[in-house]
């Protein structure tokens, strides 16, 4: 999760969905069962929904003098390179995807977000001065040979880790965070330290993690034992393993969130990063802030069916109090409001013969058979004329047995939006963070 863009996790609910969908024409009664085991989309809306709140509040923080100075490391020439797989949590009731990292020394397995709005990367942990956490994979940091607390008298203390907390007893003691996600609904409080982390035969020494003692949140609750920071920061897993293993690069791509369990997308750094074909058609600037870890694109126009929308122009300008983040933990895209009424009556318009339903959190949902109409395309159109289309799965979503939903939400203005991972699925993902472009293009992920 990103607080203050660091820890801005979706938290989502292993519940069961059983919710009641009355056709709005007949008023009949349609039995709704989840489009995954433990799936809440109701859960994932409304944490979507905390994540957005938080990361406008943070953008809205900017420039107003109290914000950290960081800057990302420098890139130094590529020595290594490797991936690992990443999973759906939605058979796990999360609306993430998740990667497997050994912490410490000897290495310790843990299950982690993998969190383009995060910039510390932590574990579940037990000791470092703090109480036990929760039940689960936890690190122990005494049986690491490598773990070494950071001092709270540090510049990496008071400049880089997220919240870190004033207190400090000593110049040695250990630098502690206290996270307040939107709302109370999630909570993370630890020592930062740094720590050698380990995927397949890849080895990072130096790694800021964050060992937190005390957390709360559904997330961490069922599936998660972490966050695996993604974002744009000094002390971001991405930052550092791109700059030291892949000359400034990673790529990230996301499989089907309703894909079988055992088929996996992948997180790649350095050589085995498998670049776009560079072109105008794919690729567009990324605007990388040093004080925020969120990955901003600017939109041009949106195309719903071949026709361009009547979106105002400052709904796509960062400067003016609009912009589009790219966000790996956030599952349901979430538009400002006057883009979101153009896409949604652009795309329902033309699904006008399709019986509607009754399903929340949606506005739009339809009884949709094996023999539906054609979803109609949506096109975004970013700066640099490069074009996305994703499929049409990716916004109008599978909620249910023969139920699918425009599946976006709708957000403040002035506002933020946020592209979520559904619609992000099946692309592959580019950040050239020295150059400071974003590629994409159409992948099964599948490798």
């Amino acid at each position: 999760m990103a607080l203050h863009g660091h820890l801005l996790l979706s938290l989502l609910a292993s519940i069961a969905l059983a919710a009641a969908a009355v056709a709005r024409d007949r008023g009949t009664p349609i039995d709704l069962v989840p489009a995954a085991p433990g799936a809440s989309l109701a859960e994932r809306a409304r944490d979507d929904r905390h994540r957005h709140a938080y990361i406008t509040s943070v953008l809205a923080s900017r420039g107003g003098g109290g914000g950290r100075r960081r800057v990302a490391a420098e890139v130094t020439s590529p020595s290594s390179s490797f991936s690992m797989p990443l999973t759906s949590g939605a058979y796990s009731g999360t609306g993430q995807f998740l990667a497997r990292v050994q912490v410490g020394t000897p290495p310790q397995q843990f299950l982690l977000v993998a969190d383009t709005g995060s910039d510390l990367t932590w574990v579940k942990c037990h000791g470092g001065g703090q109480s036990p956490t929760s039940t689960g994979n936890v690190f122990r940091p005494a049986d690491s040979k490598t773990w070494a607390p950071i001092p709270c008298s540090s510049d990496t203390c008071k400049l880089d880790v997220p919240f870190s907390l004033a207190k400090c007893p000593s110049p040695t003691s250990p630098c502690t965070y206290d996270y307040k996600y939107k709302e109370a609904s999630a909570s993370a409080r630890g020592v930062a330290g740094t720590e050698t982390a380990t995927v397949g035969a890849a080895k990072l020494d130096g790694v800021v993690v964050g060992c937190t003692a005390t957390n709360a949140g559904e997330s961490f609750a069922s599936a998660a034992d972490g966050v695996l920071s993604l974002g744009y920061a000094n002390i971001s897993f991405a930052t550092r393993a791109a700059s030291r293993l892949g000359g400034g690069r990673f790529a990230y791509c996301l499989v089907d969130h309703l894909a079988a369990r055992h088929v996996t997308g992948y997180l790649a750094f350095g050589c085995q990063t498998p670049p776009p074909k560079r072109s105008k058609s794919n690729q567009t600037p990324v605007l990388l802030d040093p004080t925020m870890p969120f990955y901003t694109v600017t939109v041009e126009s949106v195309h719903v069916a071949g026709a361009a929308l009547d979106v105002p122009g400052e709904v796509w300008d960062a400067a003016k109090g609009g912009g589009v983040i790219l966000d790996s933990g956030t599952t349901l895209t979430v538009l400002a409001a006057p883009a979101y009424k153009a896409v949604v009556a652009a795309i329902s318009e033309r699904l006008a013969g399709v019986p509607r339903v009754r399903f929340d959190p949606f506005e739009y949902c339809y009884n949709w058979t094996s023999r539906g109409p054609e979803v109609p395309k949506l096109a975004v159109r970013f700066a640099g004329s490069a074009v996305f289309e994703p499929p049409g799965k990716s916004y109008v979503i599978d909620a249910a047995p023969g139920i699918k939903c425009i599946g976006v939400q709708q957000g403040e203005w002035p506002g933020v939006s946020v592209f979520g991972n559904i619609l992000q699925q099946e692309h592959l993902w580019e950040f050239d963070l020295k150059n400071q472009w974003v590629s994409f293009m159409p992948s099964s992920c599948t490798k």
